[in-house]
């Protein structure tokens, strides 16, 4: 994967990765350490990756050069999209998210299962990732 092993936005802006919001840039992990996001606030945008890849892996666009199939994203009202990124969201020193824990920002929420992570936006629209399987609603 063309991925670094830093977190997006993140390193570019020379922030501390916490977990809290630092600069409107909020990050937390599955306690597996396979999932992980960041919010950024000043975008109101929210984008999770999953290590293993979604699965089963969508059809790679025309126009995506870079790694495809391992992220979704959103902002506050739009549907999930699929992203094409060269860099990640992971970053296995951000807040670890406990299953059977609801993370709340901006309008967003995800939660924690052991099954997999769950995301929404104010719209109502958003996402499922695990290991096994992912789908957007």
């Amino acid at each position: 994967m063309k991925r670094t092993a830093v977190a997006l936005v993140a390193v570019a802006a020379g922030l501390a990765v916490t977990g809290t919001a630092t600069a409107g840039i909020s990050q937390f992990r599955m306690p597996s350490g396979n999932i992980g996001c960041l919010f950024d606030s000043s975008d109101r945008y929210l984008r999770c990756d999953i290590w293993s890849g979604l699965k089963p892996t969508p059809p790679r666009p025309a126009g995506c050069d870079v790694d495809w199939g391992f992220s979704l994203n959103m902002t506050r009202k739009g549907r999930a999209r699929i992203t094409c990124a060269g860099d990640t969201a992971l970053d296995r020193r951000s807040r670890v998210l406990a299953y059977g824990s609801t993370w709340r920002r901006g309008g967003f929420s995800c939660t924690s299962r052991t099954t997999g992570l769950t995301c929404k936006n104010a719209a109502g629209h958003g996402w499922f990732m695990s290991r096994q399987s992912w789908r957007r609603f």
